[in-house]
């Protein structure tokens, strides 16, 4: 098999779709891997590390891509670059299906094959593909520190001959893989943690590492978890009662984490512009749910707001700020799904009829394919 590597061009986006490491993965496999040059720079990675582990660098996408069955990105690359992909090609990569807006009609135009990791099934086969949850992983490690370079004072209790500094406070809301990683983080640096989440499976993860749970705890509470693991949007009457418990338990707050998010749907508003002016100035408030409109109205991506001061802080992409660790993983997660692509003899041949495959598969053969883009 061809495989390729695009160069990301998002604003910010400094991760890569492969490694050297796993180059050597593939050449091993027998398969022929070319990457755009730079590719992998912003990651640490330099075009002769690839070289040296048997890849071909390019100097044009159309270039690394030409002939290749299977083109890997981190995000879905712009028009003009999906124009230059062979047709009939795979195209795997994070590639926000929920807002893919007219990239449908250029991937059926192109005949792509396109497969988007964000939409890998919260099965436990699925686990080594679940890039979004690895990916999250890393931002909430990122979240924490970032709030605590904001924060600009000391985060855990230091008893000197001058006196003692008390702990700051952090209050992570929402428990999925980003909070918890964030939970973890944060109590790492010796803070007292306080988290929230509308899943009531959440409360036992969050006290085993060492945080206080809070929410308001009832039968609509116990149910709130969708088959798929994800959080369930709340009634109007849980979600007042739920914002007056944060508002009594955010005012006291030194740093806030908000991680809550609704897949295709906008971020949930938890901190109201009432409950920041609640907060002590120099509070910091990190919102990971930014690029869907964010848990604060005031947040904006990739600004840090200040208001009655407090920071309001809106990172779009935390996990490109630990960018090697980042794509190392990422590049792990396409790999392990390689074998659901690959026929016996190598070549690409896509098993449709496995769960993982036709829960990520967007378009195949010129159609939109995936039932939940149809609806």
């Amino acid at each position: 098999m061809k495989i390729s590597v695009l160069k990301e061009s998002h604003p910010g986006e400094a991760r890569v779709a492969m490694t050297p490491g796993t180059v050597t993965k593939y050449k091993s496999e027998g398969h022929e891997v070319r990457l755009v040059s730079g590719a992998g720079l912003a990651a640490g990675f330099r075009d002769s590390a690839y070289e040296d582990e048997g890849a071909v660098i390019a100097d044009t996408p159309q270039a690394a891509c030409a002939e290749a069955d299977m083109v890997l990105c981190v995000n879905r690359p712009e028009p003009d670059v999906i124009a230059q992909l062979p047709e009939g090609a795979a195209l795997i990569g994070l590639l926000d299906p929920f807002n893919t807006g007219e990239a449908l009609e250029e991937f059926n135009a192109r005949k792509l094959t396109t497969l988007a990791l964000e939409w890998a099934p919260r099965i436990t086969r699925a686990q080594p593909v679940d890039a979004l949850s690895s990916q999250s992983n890393l931002a909430g490690y990122r979240a924490a520190l970032e709030g605590a370079h904001l924060y600009g004072r000391a985060m855990p209790m230091m008893m000197t001959a001058a006196g003692t500094v008390s702990p700051a406070k952090v209050f992570v809301m929402g428990a999925g893989v980003a909070g918890l990683q964030a939970i973890a983080t944060a109590r790492r640096l010796g803070a007292v943690v306080t988290a929230t989440d509308v899943r009531a499976a959440a409360k036992e993860q969050v006290e085993s590492l060492g945080a206080k749970f809070i929410a308001v705890e009832d039968e609509e509470f116990s149910a709130a978890e969708t088959a798929g693991g994800y959080a369930r949007e709340m009634s109007d009457d849980y979600k007042a009662r739920q914002a007056e418990l944060t508002a009594s338990h955010i005012s006291k707050q030194d740093i806030v984490i908000t991680t809550a998010l609704i897949p295709g749907r906008p971020a949930p508003v938890l901190i109201t512009q009432e409950m920041v002016e609640t907060m002590h100035p120099g509070a910091v408030i990190i919102d990971m749910a930014v690029t869907q409109g964010g848990n604060c109205p005031l947040s904006r991506p990739d600004e840090i707001v200040e208001h009655a001061g407090v920071k309001v802080a809106g990172f779009s992409n935390l996990a490109a700020r630990v960018a090697t660790d980042a794509s190392s993983l990422y590049a792990r997660n396409i790999h392990n799904f390689l074998p659901l692509a690959t026929g016996e003899d190598g070549s690409f041949q896509l098993d449709t009829e496995d769960e993982i495959v036709s829960a990520m598969l967007l378009t195949h053969g010129g159609e939109t394919v995936n039932e939940r883009l149809k609806s």
